[in-house]
């Protein structure tokens, strides 16, 4: 028996366990300022706070504020950013030190970090959500391929000092072609005001109401670069955000005349990584002083900012759609005075919010003259009012009037026509021909609509076809009516009754940027009108109700921005004195304009009125802006809790409702029906109990997704 024990092999000596990673008592340590507070990238809302490290001595150098880390946390290695160096620590024990330095660049600037920290506190979120809005991913090839920053005598600054005294700076030479000081603002009698204020290194804040129908030569990207060449000749930088790509084309290109291409870089999230990494790296290292982009460059670290500006403040591609949703609006704000700059807020409407600012003394207006108004606005008529309804009985009710149509004959005499419809697509829903019931989709209860002529009626959420022989459900008739049409199935009747004549379609994802001055009949969508350099020779606005109910707390202020968009857009058709100017504008499908301000107020071209007129109301019913709420949207369980946590922190419930979104409460998918909850601020302050309920569902690591935002469309 022992000679068989024998055979068998011995087990392996116990080996010692080895420690994963040496302690940092053990490693040696930078000589000044040992210890770094890091900004660790986690999505984690309990642990929205600083950590601090210890600092190798083979990082002493790199590990600069603002340069990207990599550090060991809960088990795994994490991206973070280096905010500060100290001589001690906070923490009594041990710290593990800093894993590597990612890279010398120090992307997050002390202005830029002060900036995303009030946002993050403004709208309740956390800062590592904003940081990752400002700071774009690392792309190492952009880095390489951009110069390095090199002062006048060769040096390389500190890129985490303060800025520098704009006199040591002088400011680069503006384009031989550049317009005139003045250019674009002799209309407003405060704009040469502003102008000097912004050359002078001063800081004023305005509220602009761009005019319609200017020239190409005085419109509003004109005005735009004309303040821009102020601010650079002023030795400062400026940052321009405007709505979409369309619009950073048109104001890029005045920008550049003004100051030299140079000088100007383009920032916006479609670039591709590369790109728009290399873009934002020549505005940290100071080879650019401008920047003109989307609300992908509301943070860009532009050196000695002295002016930023926001077109077309109330659009809703200034809303992030990412958490914590803040508005671009706000951002803006927010860096103007933290940076001492300037902010100019402008559009041909004016937002609720920024209505409120003016009223409260945090924005100057900036507006041209009673004269001046009345000679650029153009002419608009509501169909359907007056002794329209003598001439034709159906001018209030059919979708296009003769008023329209006259006014389109006239206009294709000059040049273009613009016709906007507020949906695209082509047929936007059905209804009984009988009864007028809207058919709905057996699954989802969803609208019924078709993508094309040819096409079956489909389910426009789930897109289940709806079989030919499907009866009403209220009266059994197989007979259908369309109750709604886009902008295709629009394109396709008026290119019939205007036989001849180009039809050019634009919304969707197949956006027309710019039209000839060669007659043609463009139907498109809201924001995706083609712009025209000598101006639309008429412009019919259809569906006017579309707008006007949509079931939003902005609704008027939004139909009156589109409509005021592109009206805007219309040549200016002025006749001789003592007679009345031709019809540039016409409104279909709305009430008479005595009874709906919306219609009112484009009609005397005065959106100022009308976000007076709104602001007012909001505050004797306690709504936003003047109260701040909150909207709760999730699984009904989990917004129920979260609604609960809310109100025990002070705030009230103002209600609860299904959302849109029917497919996720498909009890066979297994998945829980979607809510909204809406509460308001109350007793209680938003930013806190927001950012307390999301620290608690992140500690306690729970499931549902619950997206909770402060000022949902922030009061627009």
């Amino acid at each position: 028996m022992s000679e068989q024990l024998e055979l068998v092999p011995a087990p392996p000596a116990a080996t010692p366990r080895r420690r994963a990673r040496t302690p940092a008592s053990d490693v040696p340590l930078a000589a000044e300022d040992p210890v770094a507070t890091v900004l660790v990238d986690t999505p984690l809302a309990h642990l929205d706070r600083p950590f601090e490290y210890a600092v190798p001595a083979e990082l002493a150098q790199s590990a600069r504020p603002g340069v990207r880390v990599r550090v060991r946390f809960a088990g795994r290695d994490h991206d973070g950013y280096l905010l500060t160096r100290t001589a001690t620590a906070e923490h009594p024990g041990r710290l593990a030190p800093l894993r590597t330095v990612v890279s010398p660049e120090p992307v997050l600037t002390p202005g830029v970090l002060a900036a995303a920290r009030a946002v993050a506190d403004h709208y309740g979120g956390t800062l590592a959500d904003t940081v990752r809005l400002a700071v774009p991913p690392r792309h190492a090839r952009a880095e390489r391929s951009v110069a390095p920053e090199a002062e006048p005598d060769g040096r390389t600054p500190d890129p985490g000092a303060s800025d520098p005294d704009p006199a040591d700076h002088p400011a680069p030479d503006p384009a031989a072609t550049s317009p005139s000081p003045e250019q674009g603002w002799e209309a407003y009698p405060a704009g040469p005001a502003l102008l000097r204020r912004l050359r002078a290194g001063q800081a004023p804040a305005a509220s602009w109401l761009a005019l319609p129908g200017e020239e190409p030569a005085h419109d509003w990207p004109r005005a735009v670069a004309a303040a821009v060449r102020q601010t650079v000749l002023g030795g400062r930088g400026a940052l321009v955000v405007v709505p979409d790509r369309r619009d950073v084309d048109r104001v890029l290109g005045a920008v550049e005349e003004a100051v030299g291409p140079d000088q100007v870089v383009r920032l916006t999230a479609d670039l591709g990584p590369e790109a728009r990494y290399a873009a934002f790296l020549r505005v940290l290292r100071g080879h650019a002083t401008v920047v003109v982009g989307t609300r992908a460059s509301a943070f860009a670290p532009v050196r000695r900012l002295g002016l930023v500006v926001c077109w077309d403040e109330a659009d809703d591609l200034h809303q992030e759609p990412r958490a914590p949703y803040p508005h671009t609006r706000e951002v803006l704000r927010v860096r103007a005075r933290s940076a001492g700059a300037g902010l100019l807020l402008g559009g041909f409407t004016r937002s609720v919010v920024v209505q409120r600012w003016v009223q409260e003394g945090m924005l100057a207006p900036v507006t041209a003259g009673h004269e001046r108004l009345r000679e650029h606005a153009p002419r608009v008529v509501v169909a359907g009012e007056g002794h329209q309804e003598e001439r034709d009985a159906a001018a209030r009710t059919a979708r296009l009037p003769g008023v329209a149509v006259r006014a389109l004959r006239a206009g294709l005499e000059r040049g273009p026509v613009l016709v906007q419809v507020p949906r695209q697509g082509y047929v936007l829903g059905l209804a009984c021909q009988d009864c007028r019931t809207r058919l709905r989709c057996g699954v989802c209860h969803g609208p019924v609509g078709a993508g094309h002529r040819r096409a079956p009626a489909s389910c426009r959420w789930c897109g289940t076809e709806l079989a030919p022989e499907h009866p009403c459900e209220e009266c059994g008739s197989l007979r259908r009516r369309t109750t709604g049409v886009g902008e295709r199935r629009t394109a396709e009747e008026l290119g019939r009754a205007f036989p001849g004549i180009r039809v050019v379609s634009s919304g969707g994802e197949h956006v027309v940027d710019e039209v000839g001055d060669t007659p043609a009949l463009v139907v498109a969508t809201p924001g995706a009108e083609p712009w025209c350099a000598g101006g639309y020779g008429a412009v019919v606005l259809l569906d006017g109700w579309r707008l006007l109910e949509r079931p939003s707390l902005d609704a008027a202020q939004e139909a009156l921005r589109r409509w005021c968009g592109a009206a805007a857009l219309a040549r200016p058709v002025t006749g001789a004195p003592g007679h009345r100017r031709e019809v540039g504008v016409v409104l279909c499908g709305v009430p008479p304009h005595g009874s709906v301000p919306a219609v009112e107020a484009l009609v005397r071209w005065d959106p100022a009125w009308l976000a007076a007129r709104e602001l007012s109301d909001r505050a004797e019913l306690g709504l936003p802006p003047l109260v701040r709420h909150v909207e709760v949207t999730g699984p009904a369980g989990a917004v129920d809790q979260a609604a609960r946590a809310l109100v025990a922190a002070g705030m009230q419930l103002l209600g609860t409702l299904p959302t849109t979104d029917t497919t996720a409460a498909d009890p066979g998918a297994g998945q829980a029906p979607q809510v909204r909850a809406t509460l308001s601020q109350g007793q209680g302050r938003a930013p806190e109990a927001v950012r307390s309920v999301r620290a608690d569902r992140s500690a306690r690591k729970t499931r549902d997704v619950v997206r909770l935002r402060i000022d949902p469309d922030d009061g627009a």
